[in-house]
């Protein structure tokens, strides 16, 4: 796969100046390849059909997010996908087809609305390579791009949002979260940030997992949210 397209990200010190609303957070962290794009049709591609890619993406979720410290995402992919009986050419066709990752209608929308307001970051359960990749797809500047690779754990682990709250310089208490999963509800408990699940395909919440400010089936809700955020 090439790697030429890059994600356009500059650090706290350098990032453009934002005007902030009193009413919205100073920052918003986002999961990437289940809050703002559609992994999930990509993964039913590579799977043959939409059943096999489901179970192989929440064979996926329940490894990463048991995992702890970082083992490379792609060696992940393919383990899934062997414990599900699936073969190797679904993880091939996933990465061969990575670039073919769509954001969730809304999404480009809402980050374009948000960004004058607050900083904006990814904190996504991904290679580099790969996190970057799918970063840039996204119509956005981001002023911080944390993978699990570059953090060194996956999510729930604290580190890779406190990672991202510190390049962003903002504390937890004046940033949120917009999740595509509950299992990222254990780490932002931890961390204290605010969370709004972006529940797209109605996934059942993981028990034990700390119930979000909002779930909503889309990102329709989040402008509202964000904007009485400090009310």
């Amino acid at each position: 796969m090439s790697t030429d397209l890059q994600v356009t990200s500059v650090n706290a010190s350098t990032a453009s100046t934002v005007s902030p609303d009193s009413g919205y957070p100073k920052a918003i962290l986002f999961d990437l390849l289940t809050a703002l794009l559609d992994s999930w049709s990509l993964w039913n591609r590579a799977a043959g059909s939409e059943q096999a890619g489901r179970t192989w993406r929440a064979e996926y979720l329940r490894l990463t997010y048991g995992c702890g410290a970082y083992v490379p995402y792609e060696a992940m992919v393919r383990q899934a996908a062997q414990n599900v009986g699936l073969p190797a050419s679904a993880p091939e066709a996933l990465e061969a087809n990575w670039l073919q990752l769509t954001p969730w209608s809304g999404a480009a929308q809402a980050l374009a609305e948000l960004q004058p307001h607050c900083k904006l970051a990814v904190v996504t359960n991904c290679s580099e390579r790969l996190g970057r990749q799918a970063a840039a797809l996204l119509p956005v500047t981001w002023d911080v791009v944390i993978t699990a690779e570059q953090a060194g754990v996956y999510k729930p682990d604290p580190k890779p949002y406190r990672m991202a709250l510190e390049q962003l310089g903002v504390d937890a208490a004046d940033a949120a979260f917009v999740a595509g999963s509950s299992y990222d509800m254990f780490g932002t408990a931890v961390v204290g940030l605010r969370t709004y699940w972006h529940n797209r395909i109605g996934l059942t919440p993981v028990e034990g997992a700390q119930l979000p400010e909002i779930t909503s089936p889309t990102l329709d809700d989040l402008l509202p949210w964000a904007r009485r955020f400090a009310a």
